[in-house]
């Protein structure tokens, strides 16, 4: 297994070189900054998958296994999050709309991969110590979490920090939508919606490592 993961760790490092490099080409001709926010929602993204890459070596549940995944939950929203910076994505002249294009696309292909994958061992260490039952809930559950937590990152405008730094207002604003939730159809509808497209993405992926490898377990 820790080969499969140091192939996979290789190949996220190329895809997202790639990424950092189109944007890097585009700066130094542009002399702009435009899509900067790009190289430092990749790094937010790739949090988790440092945080679930240390989980797999962990032996036991224990109070240090639950932080980790604890904070991996935080952080994981990050991922998959880089799908809505496609709202960004308009046409700049003198840069070829192509070529913007491949910014945002690989972008969010490293997002969306890297959130999968962390997912995918976050899973792996859960079955090594609960009933199969327990993590397939536990899994479901992100999606919705994951869901919200890119919902009030992308239209509130919380970020993960804010947990720590802004908990009181972080909390009104689950509160009133909890509360109220045919006030803010908008909210559950995005959320709803967005955990079935992870799910959807998610379980594709593994199926398809099925095929290839001929075996039930994931890809990693």
């Amino acid at each position: 297994m820790n080969n499969k993961i140091n192939a996979a760790n290789k190949m996220l490092f190329l895809s997202v070189s790639f990424t950092l490099l189109l944007l890097t080409t585009r700066i130094i001709l542009t002399h702009s900054l435009t899509y900067i926010f790009f190289a430092w929602n990749l790094f937010l993204a790739i949090t988790p998958l440092v945080l679930s890459n240390y989980l797999l070596k962990q032996k036991k549940i224990d109070i240090k296994s639950i932080t980790i995944i604890l904070m991996w939950l935080f952080f994981y929203p990050n991922a998959p999050y880089i799908i809505t910076d496609f709202f960004h994505y308009v046409e700049r002249p003198p840069v070829p709309y192509w070529f913007d294009l491949l910014i945002c696309i690989s972008a969010v292909w490293n997002g969306l991969i890297i959130g999968l994958i962390s997912l995918i061992q976050v899973e792996q260490f859960l079955s090594r110590h609960l009933k199969p039952i327990a993590v397939k809930t536990i899994v479901l559950a992100s999606f919705l979490l994951c869901g919200y937590g890119i919902y009030i990152g992308r239209f509130l405008r919380f970020n993960s920090w804010n947990i720590i730094t802004d908990i009181d207002g972080l909390f009104d604003a689950s509160f009133e939508r909890i509360i109220h939730p045919f006030h803010h159809i908008s909210t559950w509808s995005f959320t709803l919606l967005f955990a079935a497209m992870m799910a959807v993405f998610y379980y594709t992926i593994k199926s398809i490592s099925q095929i290839f490898t001929g075996k039930n377990n994931a890809i990693m």
